[in-house]
């Protein structure tokens, strides 16, 4: 049996795809705290990875870095909505899936931290 809405393919899929794309990032911002936090701080790291990075690697991973925290923020968000959809009902196993989406944003933004700490340390406090 196949899926009713994956009938569409090419471009039409791509364009349908980035709707449902900018769907998920409006939403994020308008119910996701942490996300609106986050997103925050990109807008003002990536382009201070432009200035701050010397050349296009160093600036990928700077940029890439906080893009990172971003992706792993949706993610845990949509398990949260997965697991809740599911029940609300508190369950090791439900509780163990938050927890983990939790310790990979931690993860992510220590990350971040230390690529752009780093970074500084190399540019501003190192003899």
């Amino acid at each position: 049996m196949s899926n009713p809405h994956k009938g569409r393919t090419g471009w039409q899929r791509m364009v349908w795809a980035t709707r449902h794309s900018m769907h998920g990032l409006r939403l994020a911002w308008r119910t996701e705290s942490a996300f609106r936090q986050e997103a925050t701080a990109a807008a003002l790291m990536l382009p201070a990875s432009l200035w701050l990075g010397r050349n296009g690697v160093e600036v990928a991973l700077l940029a890439g870095s906080v893009l990172a925290v971003l992706i792993v923020e949706l993610l845990n968000s949509a398990v949260e909505a997965a697991i809740d959809r599911v029940s609300y009902e508190l369950h090791d196993l439900s509780r163990r899936a938050k927890d983990f989406g939790s310790a990979a944003v931690l993860l992510s933004l220590l990350a971040c931290a230390s690529v752009w700490l780093g970074l500084l340390y190399d540019r501003l406090g190192a003899p």
